[in-house]
């Protein structure tokens, strides 16, 4: 039997040599996990003994870890906008930046009444569910192409209480969508990695999480193209159309917009970096 102490002090020392950046905290995230106890917990009772079956459980997770595996995969659990969501390899990790478009997509609505929202390519649903807590009188219509995805985002939609106001859609984009549903506001964070760019990244994204959803192939902006041409058939005129881009798209993605869209603005990320492309549906007849 061995304490908790050394429980964490024999997973970060796996971590480590596995090449773990932050060892010691995932080694500790992961045991809170196994034990349902929180940090204070482990820190007060760091003496208290594992039996056999809780280390064991412990350390096929550290293996799992040592191999690449993220840590959100393992416990099944990711925070985003101050809420916590399920995540499984059928979903992107929802990612820091992406909170960005949720509060941009925040303040365009703060003076709609009702607003009615699409979320293309929904994933986990932290987009679209996130606007939904915090407006109780909007609705939105979740798509995307994975079954598996939209099975993960129902059952957050469901922890979270807002399954009365959510739609999913199995649906390459707007492919099957009622053309005759306009929305207030379209947001979506696109796979928009370059394929070139694939083999550089991380092991634990390029390993793990679902390519479909990080790159299209390409030059990656195979799918911003394609929303770009096709949301202005679902969006009311004065509407807005959100989108994740990746850290060097900026420029090339400016270059792609033509009527009835009228770019507001690129927000950047906290690392400055051009991320939140925030785009206006407006009259061809009218210029703001």
């Amino acid at each position: 039997m061995r304490s908790i102490n050394d429980s964490i002090n024999q997973g970060a020392q796996i971590l480590r040599e596995a090449g773990v950046p932050e060892y010691r905290r995932d080694a500790r995230s992961l045991l809170e996990h196994n034990l349902s106890k929180d940090r204070t917990y482990l820190i007060t009772n760091s003496d208290e003994l594992l039996d056999d079956a809780e280390f064991d459980r412990y350390l096929a997770m550290i293996q799992r870890r040592a191999v690449g595996e993220p840590l959100q995969y393992i416990t099944g659990v990711q925070d985003f906008f101050g809420r916590q969501f399920h995540v499984s390899p059928a979903v992107l990790i929802p990612r820091p930046e992406t909170e960005l478009l949720v509060e941009a997509a925040l303040r365009l609505l703060t003076n709609s009444d009702g607003p009615s929202i699409c979320d293309v390519g929904t994933g986990s649903g932290c987009i679209a569910i996130s606007i939904l807590c915090e407006r109780a009188d909007a609705k939105a219509t979740a798509v995307d192409i994975s079954d598996s995805a939209l099975d993960v985002a129902r059952l957050n939609a469901n922890r979270l209480e807002v399954t009365n106001r959510i739609e999913f859609v199995l649906s390459d984009c707007f492919e099957r969508l009622d053309p005759s549903h306009e929305f207030n506001i379209i947001v979506s964070n696109p796979p928009y990695v370059a394929a070139e760019m694939l083999p550089g990244l991380q092991r634990e994204v390029r390993d793990h999480e679902p390519l479909t959803a990080l790159s299209p192939g390409g030059d990656g902006l195979s799918v911003i193209r394609r929303i770009l041409r096709e949301a202005p058939e679902f969006l009311t005129e004065g509407g807005y159309l959100l989108l994740e881009i990746g850290f060097d798209q900026g420029e090339k993605v400016e270059q792609m917009i033509q009527p009835p869209f009228q770019l507001i603005e690129i927000l950047p990320d906290l690392q400055g970096i051009p991320r939140i492309v925030v785009l206006k549906r407006v009259s061809l007849l009218t210029r703001i």
